[in-house]
């Protein structure tokens, strides 16, 4: 059975809230909606204090080509354009909306129809896209449109699609294969048709044997598609990772999917673009998985972006007492939150309440060289050197050493028998050096 060979591990799954069928989340009063909700450039506000909005009414035009539109998720009065404090603590500019109801703007096809014929030109999908504001579902939120503009020079060959869902806890994705499959497969051939190739192949890993029966049945309605069983190992729905899983290619160091013919997307996203040009829908709500082992009610939640965390934990049952910490994602790469009344994005995909006692890390003891940290890593990199180097500020050698390339998946750190926070240092390391190679190009 196909997987990618460097590295990996097998944390435990804890898929609890699989059969937890997708539950809408009330409309709440207020909504938080930050303006970056994807890699690049910030969103521009076009709306002001006092204005009214349509629910899917665009509130933020993206500035820039790394960037993305985003919309209202409720419709009701724009009451602040303020700073609003979100997941990872800092402050970002939001537009704040005051709720008076449900109203969609006209443009939405609301019927539960599939729409499976696309009458789009591939130029004309890929605007869509844009203007519908969709990001990678994954969690890494980069612009949908971007990676569908195949740079000049360059041509993809295959469209893959991530179906995997490896980080412990999370089934928002699984959910929606099991009750969104047929829109999920018009999403791909509308990518297909974007990106301008024939051939599709989806990626899910075989701890999920209803969904990948489900897709297999589903895409032998659909010409150029194939959906491919893959071995449980941990990193797998990193993009790399999934491609050397799937089409037995690497990706050179520094450099993206696309260089090996290559375009990977999530089903979240394909399931996004489904709806944004086939029912004009933009993105403006997803599906979280609330889950932990001490949560009452673990769950799937369909809710609106800017909902707030705590509203999604009440719909779970509440915060346990002996919560000890609070993960934006899942365990290996989420961030805890320092502040549950932060609003959910669009790249949120779960929301992971630990008790006390699991979410207490391991005492750092001194590296003993055993050497588990370059067994597990899926990039062939040196964690314990990265993480080193980071330490003592040594960021030539750590660029030298390609930092940037690792994915801090958290494998190192897991395995490590010191209990030493190698992803902690690797991310510092990671971000001084981005800083230092953006102020050498300037």
């Amino acid at each position: 059975m196909k997987t990618f060979k460097l590295g990996g591990i097998h944390p435990e799954e804890n898929k609890i809230s699989a059969q937890q069928p997708i539950e809408i989340v009330p409309i709440p009063q207020t909504v938080y909606i930050p303006v970056s909700q994807h890699l690049g450039a910030p969103a521009k506000p076009i709306v002001e204090k006092g204005d009214l909005v349509k629910t899917g009414q665009l509130i933020a035009k993206g500035d820039g080509f790394i960037s993305a539109n985003v919309h209202s998720s409720v419709s009701g009065k724009v009451v602040k354009v303020d700073e609003v404090v979100d997941y990872s603590g800092y402050r970002r500019q939001s537009i704040i909306i005051e709720s008076d109801g449900d109203e969609w703007v006209e443009t939405i096809d609301r019927t539960p129809d599939l729409k499976r014929e696309c009458a789009l030109e591939p130029k004309a999908i890929v605007d869509k896209i844009n203007e519908m504001g969709i990001v990678g579902m994954g969690g890494a939120t980069f612009p949908s449109h971007v990676k569908l503009s195949v740079p000049q020079g360059k041509k993809a060959e295959y469209l893959i699609i991530n179906g995997v869902e490896c980080e412990p806890y999370l089934t928002s994705d699984y959910r929606l294969m099991l009750e969104r499959g047929r829109e999920i497969m018009v999403g791909i051939t509308i990518l297909m048709k974007g990106l301008k190739v024939d051939k599709a192949m989806v990626g899910i890993e075989n701890n999920k044997p209803d969904a990948v029966r489900l897709m297999k049945d589903l895409s032998s309605e659909f010409k150029g598609i194939t959906v491919h069983a893959l071995r449980v190992k941990y990193p797998q729905g990193a993009e790399k990772q999934l491609i050397k899983a799937l089409v037995n290619r690497e990706v050179p160091s520094g450099k993206l999917p696309i260089e090996v013919g290559c375009v990977v997307q999530n089903v979240g996203t394909a399931f996004a673009v489904y709806e944004a040009v086939q029912k004009n829908k933009p993105l403006f709500e997803r599906i979280v998985t609330v889950s932990g082992k001490t949560v009452k009610k673990p769950s799937n939640l369909l809710a609106r972006v800017g909902t707030s965390i705590n509203d999604l934990i009440v719909v779970a049952g509440g915060l346990p007492e002996d919560t000890g910490k609070v993960i934006s994602g899942g365990p290996m790469m989420g961030r805890a939150l320092s502040n549950t009344g932060a609003p959910i994005t669009k790249g949120t995909s779960g929301i992971l309440v630990m008790s006390e006692k699991e979410s207490k890390r391991k005492k750092t003891m001194n590296c003993i060289r055993c050497g588990r940290c370059l067994n597990v890593c899926a990039m062939g990199l040196e964690p314990f050197l990265l993480a080193n180097l980071s330490e003592n500020q040594s960021w030539e050698e750590a660029e030298a050493e390609h930092i940037l390339d690792c994915m801090e998946c958290g494998s190192c750190q897991y395995t490590c028998p010191s209990g030493r926070p190698l992803l902690d240092y690797i991310r510092v390391g990671k971000n001084k050096v981005a800083q230092i190679i953006r102020t050498r190009k300037n």
